[in-house]
């Protein structure tokens, strides 16, 4: 009896010490995929303005196209408020980020901007588009032909025929005046 008792007592004893011994080996032997934490990111606040007058322009569309090691990593897009702002919280630090910009009325903007710290202001001032550039003639600076907006395809206007008044010939007889009816 005092055996059984024993016994009993031993195997009470390995079964409740079997999950630890279990735990140490699954430690020393990980099953499945490693956790890789996130990297830090960095807190990007884009401030769009007019270049003519310094006015923020709402519900531009601020495109972030974040680069790792010469490695594109996709995009982002984000519109400004009314205030002209965009912010974004998701660009890793030690990243490039290229920043496009397109509005109404305004030409695109494009630069890339390295981000080496966890906060980064940047201010665009839009301008109004320009002429393109011309490997024959010099079009730097001149304003663009077309105005900002909706255009409307011109089209030619049709050729109508000149509206002349006859002229009566003499020997055609001419019309009788008209008379009243006496009643």
């Amino acid at each position: 009896m005092r055996l059984r008792r024993t016994l009993c007592l031993s195997a009470l004893l390995c079964a409740s010490l079997a999950p630890f011994s279990l735990r140490v080996n699954a430690q020393d032997h990980p099953r499945g995929r490693k956790y890789k934490a996130p990297p830090e990111t960095a807190h990007i606040e884009v401030e769009i303005l007019r270049a003519s007058n310094g006015k923020p322009i709402p519900n531009a569309a601020v495109i972030f196209n974040k680069e790792n090691d010469g490695k594109s990593e996709g995009n982002l897009e984000v519109k400004t408020g009314p205030d002209g702002k965009a912010t974004i919280d998701l660009i890793p630090i030690g990243s490039t980020v290229r920043v496009q910009v397109i509005a109404d009325g305004f030409a695109t903007y494009a630069e890339d901007y390295p981000v080496p710290e966890d906060k980064k202001e940047i201010s665009i001032k839009m301008i109004r588009p320009r002429a393109q550039v011309s490997t024959y003639v010099d079009n730097t600076g001149k304003p663009a032909q077309r105005q900002p907006g909706v255009q409307e395809p011109i089209r030619p206007k049709p050729a109508t025929a000149p509206t002349t008044t006859p002229v009566p010939d003499s020997n055609t007889p001419s019309p009788a005046p008209a008379t009243k009816p006496n009643l």
